[in-house]
């Protein structure tokens, strides 16, 4: 049972705001997404320039709703920009960026897209480390963040259900007391997509899951992905090969800002382009 002393303080709750595309503020939440072309995702001759550098370079993708994407490239081939863009952290110098059929992210704040149902997931875990895996997860609940003391101490149904299952998917149910600190580097990444669940996020992006994560620890991620996309569309960045062959349908390569090949992974480790570009011979 959580008590006053556990409860985060107002800063805290800020800091999170910061970091996740929300704020302690309430704010009015954009329309239902309107799938019904199928796709979730439109990134249409997008370009992104950085004085005369060009992080992103006419680049058009399209997301399917419920796909698994993967993306891949070397170091500097404008994956985080990439999603900087989808996020609302970065403003296409050109092109268009859409979520479902009308909503423009270009013309949306990052706390618009957050509630329009993007979450977003860094390589770095950014879970409170001297609150339990329970404060973590009910503090990204979509509350009004003022009213701390009914957020932490009186759940209602939808929320106890919510939070249940995804205690359930993460695999931190016999953790749900533990301070985040003590957990592993590998829970504290489920802790960080499980905070990501209980906004219940239509689009979730991951940015590198598995960097730093014991065989054992990539596998059970490898697990999560599949299973969030029985419910969620998800766009995951890795250098991790045997974690992307596990996971991916449709792999994209980036390299220098612009789209170098798309396929099956088998279809881009034989793409000659790939091979001298990012894979090596």
């Amino acid at each position: 049972m959580l008590t006053d002393k556990s409860t985060p303080s107002e800063q805290s709750i800020h800091e999170y705001g910061r970091t996740h595309g929300g704020t302690s503020r309430s704010h009015p939440k954009p329309a239902g997404v309107d799938f019904s072309h199928g796709i979730a995702l439109y990134l249409e001759e997008v370009s992104v320039w950085f004085d005369s550098f060009r992080a992103l370079n006419n680049l058009s993708l399209y997301i399917e709703e419920g796909e698994l994407r993967c993306i891949i490239g070397p170091n500097g081939a404008g994956k985080t920009t990439l999603m900087d863009v989808i996020t609302g952290k970065t403003r296409p110098t050109e092109g268009s960026v859409f979520f479902g059929q009308t909503h423009n992210l270009a013309n949306l704040s990052t706390e618009e897209i957050a509630e329009a149902g993007i979450g977003r997931k860094f390589q770095k875990p950014t879970v409170f480390e001297n609150f339990t895996v329970m404060d973590n997860l009910l503090l990204a609940a979509p509350k009004d963040k003022r009213v701390v003391k009914s957020l932490f101490n009186k759940l209602d149904a939808d929320t106890r259900d919510t939070l249940n299952s995804t205690l359930e998917q993460i695999r931190l149910t016999d953790k749900i007391n533990k301070p985040a600190g003590l957990l592993s580097h590998g829970q504290k990444q489920w802790l960080e997509i499980g905070m990501l669940l209980m906004q219940s996020p239509k689009l979730i992006l991951l940015d590198e899951p598995v960097a730093g994560m014991t065989d054992a620890e990539t596998e059970h991620t490898a697990e999560l992905c599949l299973r969030l996309k029985q419910n969620h569309t998800l766009v995951v960045v890795e250098h991790d090969m045997t974690f992307i062959d596990a996971i991916s349908e449709k792999v994209t390569v980036l390299a220098q800002g612009a789209i170098l090949a798309e396929g099956t992974l088998a279809e881009v480790q034989a793409n000659e382009a790939v091979i001298e570009s990012y894979l090596g011979r």
